[in-house]
Formats: structure tokens, sequence, C-alpha cells
């Protein structure tokens, strides 16, 4: 019962792959480069901020975070995060993308700067101080997700879609991996310049007071990428789709897409009238009618995504343990201060390159052929096999000759998080939802998904620590063990696969059709479909 499709977006739609969507991946994708970067760097630092700032005298092993501050360090960008996507999200379908698109970014400028000029008497002043801008940061953040996301799926034709917004997301990947290489290029270079001892040696002069530059460096080159793209950004047109459905402005949507595509679009004012008119084009989000069409779309979007956060940030749990294990990261105090930064730092980078990124670039290569669904079924599917298969002989895996098998593992569940939901959440909520309301629902299912990650951040620290307390890290209350949290991650991806079956496939169908928004008014009242048997002007 589909009626016309205004001429610009349908230019859009059947567009070649051209010069100006590889700008646009790039303009959205390096701000989501710059949210992984910010995000994920902090993990770098955090254990270099203990020995500076929590150092006790005599102890035996470098000083390190109180349980609290770990968490407020580590989780307070989170909360910021989901903040932003909701606010920004609502913000960009009110004033449209490419505005606040430039907001955001220069929050993140201003943000990754001041976080790394914290300063203060005491250390938790310092804390403190860091806390507060990486709140603001992660604000920041939160409303690049929906954006970044709504715009390339707007500016994306039919049959790549699915690819561009995916490889937007896979930016993600390359700003984790420049995380762990400039730290590895700072560390070496301040290890060169200022030898120090190793911590059992000499526990203070382990230290240089030096390194105190080390992690503010680190966390304000995040500035950078975002600051270069800010131009770029501002120079981008707002989004036909925004222009043509949301403000109404034909002539305008019409005039943006010409230089875009050069071509020439003429300005459909009519049809846009009429399409406003249509009672499908004005249902708001709480209403009944948003509820009968995407209520239940909403509702696999937001559980989806909330289930994968959960798996995919508990990863931070046995990250520590394992490089240990392994041998990547020997005992803190055989080591001094940059000297473990540099180490930690390469073992994110080794992740990164061998795990992390390959997942992500098969989902690019792979989302048009055989769609989101499968990839997110798949990859829930192998997500909760792996869980379970590190789970049930979870002793067996604990034996030095067996450690090797267990990393192997380990990384195959987050190759297939990444070729799988991590990458499908973020784009399917970008295709479903009608264009007034695209932004704000994108929001929604990704503040839900960082709800999940805290979840798995924070509840499963305290889930996973030994069942006796004599044995739980420092400060820590009893937990269930790691072996069981493990089987409750299982259960989670398994949940994760069954909430997929509420979300409809998008591969290769306009953004209209997938929302309805050229219905015409009539077929809404159910009226002879000989009324929608007009010709489309082309």
């Amino acid at each position: 019962m589909a009626g016309e499709q205004l001429g610009v977006l349908n230019a859009l739609d059947v567009a070649k792959t051209q010069w100006y969507h590889f700008t646009a991946i790039i303009i959205a994708g390096m701000g989501f480069f710059t949210d992984a970067y910010d995000l994920f760097c902090i993990s770098l630092v955090t254990k270099l901020l203990g020995r500076i700032y929590y150092h006790v005298d005599g102890a035996e092993k470098p000083g390190t975070l109180p349980p609290n501050v770990s968490a407020a360090v580590n989780g307070v960008a989170f909360c910021g995060t989901l903040a932003g996507q909701l606010f920004f999200g609502w913000l960009g379908d009110k004033m449209g993308r490419k505005k606040v698109y430039g907001m955001t970014l220069m929050l993140m400028v201003i943000c990754s700067v001041a976080s790394g000029l914290s300063f203060g008497h005491s250390a938790n002043g310092v804390m403190a101080t860091l806390c507060f801008f990486r709140f603001w940061l992660g604000f920041g953040i939160g409303g690049d997700y929906p954006l970044s996301a709504t715009i390339m799926s707007e500016y994306a034709n039919k049959k790549t879609r699915g690819a561009f917004i995916a490889a937007v997301f896979a930016m993600q990947g390359f700003g984790i991996l420049a995380g762990g290489m400039f730290a590895l290029i700072i560390s070496s270079a301040f290890m060169a310049r200022f030898d120090a001892p190793a911590y059992e040696v000499n526990a203070v002069a382990s230290t240089v007071p030096q390194a105190d530059y080390v992690w503010r460096i680190i966390l304000m080159v995040g500035a950078l990428p975002a600051a270069l793209t800010y131009y770029w950004r501002m120079k981008m047109p707002e989004t036909a789709r925004y222009t043509a459905l949301v403000a109404k402005n034909a002539k305008q949507a019409a005039s943006d897409m010409s230089k875009v595509l050069q071509v020439d679009l003429e300005a459909e004012e009519q049809k846009v009238q009429k399409m406003s008119e249509a009672t499908t084009n004005s249902f708001g989000l709480f209403t009944k009618a948003f509820l009968r069409r995407h209520g239940l779309h909403l509702l696999g979007t937001t559980t989806t995504w909330f289930l994968l956060d959960i798996a995919f940030y508990s990863q931070n749990l046995f990250q520590k343990d394992i490089f240990s294990a392994i041998g990547w990261i020997p005992a803190a105090k055989t080591m001094n201060a940059i000297q473990e930064v540099f180490k930690i730092a390469r073992a994110q980078t080794l992740i990164a390159l061998f795990s992390t990124v390959p997942g992500y670039w098969f989902t690019v290569l792979l989302i048009d052929r055989i769609g989101r669904f499968a990839i997110q079924l798949m990859g829930f599917f192998f997500m909760t096999v792996f869980m379970f298969a590190l789970a049930i002989p979870y002793d067996h895996w604990t034996h030095k000759d067996n450690r090797i098998g267990f990393v192997i593992m380990y990384s195959l569940t987050f190759f297939f998080a990444n070729f799988g939901p991590n990458a499908t959440t973020f784009v399917v909520p970008a295709e479903i939802f009608p264009a007034r309301l695209r932004s704000t629902c994108h929001g929604i299912s990704a503040a839900s998904g960082k709800l999940g990650a805290m979840v798995g951040a924070f509840g499963f620290l305290y889930l996973a620590q030994n069942q006796d307390k004599t044995k739980t890290d420092a400060g820590y209350p009893a937990g269930i063990g790691v072996r069981n949290s493990l089987i409750v991650l299982g259960v989670v991806n398994f949940l994760g696969m069954l909430f997929t079956f509420l979300v409809p496939e998008s591969k290769g169908k306009s953004l209209e059709e997938m929302s309805g928004e050229n219905e015409d008014a009539d077929a809404e009242e159910d009226q002879p479909a000989a009324h929608n048997n007009r010709t489309v002007p082309v």
C-alpha cells in the first residue's frame, strides 16, 4: 500500500556508491573513532593512577585505586553517555542532525582536554575533577551514537546502507587500536628518557614524577580527531530526510541533495505537504499509533542492545586475569609504573588487532548480503556457546597448560560479538523508525545498551569475586565466582537470541518503506488499493 516516494529521497536510495558516501562515513566515523578512544583509554591508565595517587609506603604491592574510586573513574563516562544518548537523540529530531552534531563534537574536544588537566590538592581531589570532566565527555559521546547512525542511514543508498552504518561503527575498533598504539608510543618515549627500577627493587623510585604527564597526555590526545573533524562536519548539509520529512522544506532538501548528488532534483512541495498531512506521519513517541506500529520494534532494539552490552562490557573483568595468565602482563611489583602502562597497552592493542577489528569488518562485508537478522542471531548463538564452553569446564581452563585454549575461546566470543549483535544493534535502530523519531529511538536503544554496559562492567565486578570472603580483591565483598558469572553471561546471550526475533529485517528496503512514511493518507483508511495505482514521477 505504499504511496509515492519523494524524488529526492528516491535519488538517494538508488544512488550508486560514490565519493560523498565515503566522506559521510569518515565524518560520522571519526566521531565514533574519538568516542572509542576516549571511552577505552581510561582502562590503560587506571593502574598508573593507582600507583601515583594511592601509593602506600612499605606495601609489598604497588598502590591501586580503591574499589569505589575505580568504579567512579571507569563508570562515570558511561553515566554521561547514557544521559547524552537520550538528550541529544531527542534534540537531533527537534533541531536537526547537523546542528546537534557540531555541539556534541565541541563538548568532546573541551572535556578531553579538561580531563587531562585535572588538578587537586589531594588524591581524591584529582579523581573528583577527573570524574567531573569524564562525565561531560561521556555526555558528548552519547550524542554521537544516535546522530552518527542517523546521518549515515539517511545519506546512504538502499543497497549498501547496512555496510555504511556498520563501517561508521567499525571505526570504534580503530579508536580502541589507536588508544593502545598511542599509549605504547608515549610510554616507550618516557621509559627511554626516565629510567626507573622495578617496584620491588625501590618502591618510591619506581614511579618517576614525570609519570603524571603520561596519563594526562593519553587522555588529552582524544581531543585531536574530534577537533579535526569539526570543520568537515559543519560543511556537510543537513540530511534530506530531516529537511523534507521533519522540517518540511522540500526546496532546501532538493537544493542540498542536488549539490551532493550532482544531479538536478525538483522540489516537490505539494508532495511533502501531502505526506505531512497523512495521519501516518503525525503520531508522536508516546501515542497508541506508535505503540501499535513500532512498540515491539523498540522493545526488540532496546532489549537486544541491553543484553549484548552486559556480555560485551563484562570482558573487562576477565581481561586483566587473562593477560596475567598468559604472561602478557607480569606481576605488578616486577615492573615500574610506566613499564606497566606499556604492557597493558600492548595487550589491548593485540586484542584489538586480532579479535575486535576483524569482527567489525566481517559485518561490514556481509551485512547487506546475509542481512541484519541472520548476523545478530548467529552472533548471539555463538556467544552463548562459547560462554558455556568456558564456564562448564572452567577448572580445566585454569590449569597452566590450557591457558592458550582459554584465550582463543575468549577471543572468539568477542569476534562473534563484533561480527554479530555489537554491530547490528547499532545499525537497525537507525533504519526502522520514522524520520521524526529516528534519532530519539536510536538514542533510547543506545541508552538501554549503556545501562547493560554498567551492569556488565560493575555488577559483574562484584559478582565474579571469589565465594570465599578471604580470597576476594581488596575491598570487595564475596561474589558468586568467575565460573557462575560465565554461566549467567551464557544465559544473557541466550535471551539476546530470543529477543532478536522482535526486530524486523531492513536489508534492501528504503527507510520510508520500513517506517511506513510514504503510505498514503487514503491507504490509512483502508480504501481499495485502486487509489494507489498512480504512476510515480521519475
